[in-house]
């Protein structure tokens, strides 16, 4: 089962806004990709690369999948995947995982 945390779905609210600011058009489509390729995960959760900065880390459990611009970070847990954050590609990841970080304490 694909589980939305409140982060990832305020990060798909905020790109799609700015998107739809833009182009309605590519707001819709780019919200259909994001989710789609998410859900995807259900079938296949371990399809996604370890996140490479938190890789060399030494943080293995969080992995990402790729929807041009966006990053879609996520994790396992027994049978279900967590998305935790869609993050801009062109952002730096570990800057905003550590204000997450600091920000959930």
């Amino acid at each position: 089962k694909v589980i939305w945390s409140m982060i990832a779905e305020e990060d798909l609210i905020s790109i799609i806004k700015y998107i739809h600011s833009n182009n309605p058009v590519a707001a819709k489509s780019s919200l259909k990709k994001i989710k789609s390729k998410a859900s995807n995960l259900n079938g296949f959760p371990q399809r996604g690369c370890i996140v490479p900065e938190l890789k060399e880390n030494g943080i293995l459990q969080y992995r990402e999948l790729i929807v041009a611009p966006w990053r879609i970070i996520y994790r396992l847990s027994d049978s279900n995947v967590y998305v935790l954050s869609v993050i801009d590609s062109r952002r730096n990841i570990e800057d905003i995982l550590l204000h997450r970080l600091v920000r959930a304490k």
